[in-house]
């Protein structure tokens, strides 16, 4: 066969088409370095609660709370900061830069509560803000609550065994 056969084989242009399409995913597709995300996700994560412990001795030490509401005011000061921090567009930013450790704790909850509300808000109070609001965060309670309930059920089974105590 010539050359010029071979181009024009549909066999050879499907083959030509899929090492064409494998040749620009793995162009798009990024590379990523696994130790330096967790360095990253470790340094944001630290910082967090590195600004949560300094709030929580601030409101034990300097203002004399009690430990409960000092943990309280220090959760709604963290939630509060990160909702701020959605809302001028500044989290998204530390999200991308320190990865699961800017969205793990509390504060990435709250963000993941108050994005779609931003996003979603030129739709209206009702069908923008209120509908989208829990999205994301709504996935995440009803698994966290479906899942606190079966522990609960198997806890309640191994006392009714006498298996614990």
């Amino acid at each position: 066969m010539e050359e010029k056969d071979v181009k024009t084989n549909p066999d050879f242009q499907v083959e030509e088409k899929k090492q064409n399409y494998e040749k620009y995913v793995k162009e798009m597709t990024p590379t990523h370095n696994l130790w330096l995300q967790m360095l990253k996700a470790f340094i944001v994560g630290g910082l967090i609660c590195l600004l949560g412990q300094g709030i929580l001795n601030y409101c034990t030490g300097v203002i004399h709370m009690d430990k409960e509401t000092a943990a309280s005011w220090c959760s709604m000061s963290l939630i509060l900061l990160s909702v701020l921090l959605t809302g001028l567009n500044i989290y998204p930013g530390i999200v991308k830069w320190g990865g699961a450790g800017a969205l793990v704790p509390i504060t990435g909850f709250a963000n993941s509560v108050a994005a779609p509300a931003i996003e979603f808000k030129k739709e209206g109070w009702i069908f923008g803000v209120g509908c989208k609001i829990f999205t994301i965060a709504g996935p995440v309670i009803l698994y966290g609550i479906f899942t606190s309930w079966i522990l609960g059920l198997g806890y309640w089974l191994l006392q009714l065994t006498g298996i614990i105590h």
